[in-house]
């Protein structure tokens, strides 16, 4: 699986993490199928509530009105667009996902009340120079999760590898 973070995503990302300097946050991912296992972020929502330094709970009520905009806005047209997954930072850590986070995306998938045949999982930190170190993993029910491949625009549309730190082989073990 690809996802293709564009730069204004890449930006709001950057900005909301600055913003939040030690707290942990997050949000919705929704985005564009492109074509086979490729997708785009189109948009994210930024919860900056219900984080602390070493922990985020997401706000289902936030999060569902988002998801309720963004599906009228792209015209309900859940071929093209849809909901992707979930998003937040790890400020003071590694943007590896913890055993909470793994616990969390298992149940979205697992649960007949949300309808996922899939979710992102993408971890973020804001590092040095204003570089973003990030892991992803896509969940499905009754699979293990795996990596997904994260590629980020520039201004110009082109795609480039970004500071990945990849999770190899952590669920074969």
């Amino acid at each position: 699986m690809k996802l293709i973070l564009p730069a204004d995503v890449v930006s709001c990302l950057r900005k909301e993490l600055r913003s939040a300097g030690t707290r942990e946050i997050g949000g919705v991912l929704v985005g564009e199928h492109m074509h086979n296992a490729t997708f785009r972020v189109a948009d994210l929502s930024v919860q900056r509530s219900g984080g602390s330094v070493a922990h985020f709970v997401r706000d289902v009520e936030q999060s569902s009105a988002f998801l309720k905009e963004f599906f009228a806005r792209t015209g309900n047209d859940y071929q093209r667009f849809n909901y992707l997954g979930e998003w937040h930072s790890h400020p003071q850590f590694s943007a590896l996902p913890s055993g909470q986070d793994l616990a969390t995306m298992l149940d979205i998938v697992e649960s007949p009340d949300v309808g996922a045949h899939f979710a992102v999982l993408l971890i973020v930190s804001l590092r040095r120079r204003g570089l973003l170190e990030l892991s992803a993993l896509a969940f499905r029910p009754g699979i293990s999760p795996v990596n997904v491949d994260v590629v980020m625009e520039d201004e110009t549309g082109a795609t480039r590898k970004g500071w990945l730190r990849r999770i190899i082989d952590l669920f074969r073990s």
